[in-house]
């Protein structure tokens, strides 16, 4: 029987919009709306908040999530949650949910971790969604993939790949959603490999794991994601907020 932990780091300090977690959309912070998201799960069995930050843990108590603070000089999100899972070795798949992804829904929470439960020879899962619009293709804040016929991913860019030399093919792109499942063993191993030639370029850390070997399956799903990274993309969650908050007043 697996037992499945959900990990949301929650760093403060962000060069495009400081003080990201805390940053209200409607009437809540948003490392809030993550958490409530996440908690739809399931699978998680015990979901935590991990975070360099005396706010955001005191944010996180006031909804009475749950919340560790670990250590400020840990480098990424990935380092952070093997830090943790390194300490509840009765937890055998880690999922790491990006605190960003306020409105994630539990569908594709789920379809994500259900490799890990079907297949024992999956170490990692991740999401991806074709591009509804193609003028976003372009833009290098959307990592796109190029799986192969597994559904494995071969390759993760920001730039547009594939590129269609052949115009008789209609073009179709994927876009990453920043979410993985891994098996634990696999995620401490992750870690304490150095950082690869391809990922320092890229800067997309997924590629440290496809440099040394390790497969990435790809969950495909249909969802758009709303991703908070800049002060523009908070003003179209407000919006969303807005948008969903009203259907549900309408609605009763």
């Amino acid at each position: 029987m697996h037992k499945i932990l959900g990990l949301i780091p929650a760093r403060y300090s962000s060069s495009r919009l400081p003080g990201k977690p805390l940053r209200f959309i409607g009437n809540k912070p948003m490392i809030q709306h993550t958490f409530e998201s996440a908690s739809k799960s399931y699978f998680i069995d015990k979901l935590v908040v991990l975070t360099d930050d005396i706010r955001i843990q005191n944010a996180v108590k006031s909804f009475h999530g749950e919340v560790e603070l670990t250590p400020e000089n840990i480098q990424s999100g990935t380092d952070r949650c093997a830090y943790y899972a390194e300490e509840y070795p009765e937890f055998d798949i880690i999922v790491n949910i990006q605190c960003d992804e306020p409105f994630i829904p539990r569908e594709v929470i789920d379809d994500t971790i259900k490799p890990l439960l079907l297949l024992d020879d999956i170490e990692v899962a991740t999401a991806g969604t074709f591009f509804k619009n193609l003028l976003d293709v372009n833009n290098p804040s959307f990592p796109k993939i190029v799986l192969d016929s597994q559904g494995f991913a071969i390759y993760f860019s920001r730039s547009p790949i594939p590129y269609y030399q052949n115009e008789t093919i209609k073009p179709e792109y994927i876009k990453h959603i920043g979410l993985y499942v891994y098996n634990r063993d696999t995620l401490l191993k992750i870690t304490k490999i150095p950082q690869s030639k391809l990922e320092k370029i890229e800067n997309l850390e997924q590629l440290r794991m496809i440099e040394n070997g390790i497969k990435i399956k790809v969950e495909i799903v249909d969802y758009e994601p709303l991703s908070v990274d800049t002060e523009e993309d908070l003003i179209a969650a407000n919006n969303y907020w807005t948008k969903i908050s009203s259907s549900k007043l309408d609605s009763k």
